[in-house]
């Protein structure tokens, strides 16, 4: 009788420490599960939408976006244009395979910045509102990727039923920096517009995990066909263009 009361502390004291890990797992360049072969040459094209009401549509802007695979690296360049502004440009330059962030520029009629990644980060932050400009020269701990890359890596992980993992991020902003994580809650089958897609269920640190996102990814493609984003009852949708 003793001998089988051992056994299953032992067996409870494994599972639990087997649910925790799995409860605990965090995508990072040192350790993930992209599947980098599913990082292409790509250009896309999408439109960021703002619902009214839930139910009538106005046009923000367009989003370009541009993946260029190189040898050991790759970059990811988005565009996004709007009528009569100025467009917002963002660009991540990251290591391959394991995807260590390189660099990150983001130019729109808000900010300037420049992240160079290493041991410490350097660049700048220029807010436009204010003229004031902000020399960044953050020494980080751990493994982590670029804020601005975290919406293409959902799409790279091996998505199934029920998937759920967290992801290491960087990002920079005056009032708050460092390291952060973005959350996959929840990730389900469905269709959109004829098509089986991922939906995957999102919240991020950066907005300490008040805005929720759902990303439909193609299942066949892996191209993200459409993203919903509600942040405290203002919703938005931006739709892939075939």
């Amino acid at each position: 009788m003793k001998s089988i009361l051992i056994f299953c502390s032992i067996l409870i004291t494994t599972l639990s420490a087997s649910f925790l890990h799995a409860q605990n797992k965090v995508q990072t360049p040192e350790k993930n599960e992209i599947i980098t072969d599913l990082i292409k040459n790509e250009k896309e094209k999408m439109i960021w939408y703002a619902l009214i009401k839930d139910t009538s549509r106005v046009e923000i802007a367009k989003i370009f976006t541009d993946i260029n695979r190189y040898d050991k690296s790759f970059s990811v360049k988005t565009t996004v244009k709007m009528t009569g502004k100025p467009d917002w440009i963002d660009e991540t330059t990251a290591e391959l395979p394991q995807l260590k962030p390189i660099k990150h520029s983001s130019f729109n009629t808000n900010r300037d910045m420049v992240l160079n990644f290493g041991k410490t980060v350097t660049g700048y932050y220029t807010d436009k509102a204010t003229n004031t400009k902000t020399d960044i020269n953050e020494k980080v701990e751990g493994s982590f990727f670029d804020s601005n890359l975290y919406p293409q890596i959902i799409r790279w992980l091996p998505l199934k039923e029920g998937y759920k993992t967290d992801i290491a991020i960087f990002d920079y902003n005056p009032k708050a920096s460092g390291v952060m994580k973005a959350h996959i809650t929840n990730t389900q089958k469905g269709t959109f517009k004829n098509k089986e897609v991922w939906i995957v269920s999102v919240t991020d640190d950066i907005s300490n995990n008040a805005v929720k996102m759902a990303f439909y990814i193609d299942t066949k493609s892996n191209q993200v066909l459409k993203q919903e984003m509600d942040a405290g009852g203002r919703k938005m949708i931006i739709e892939r263009i075939e």
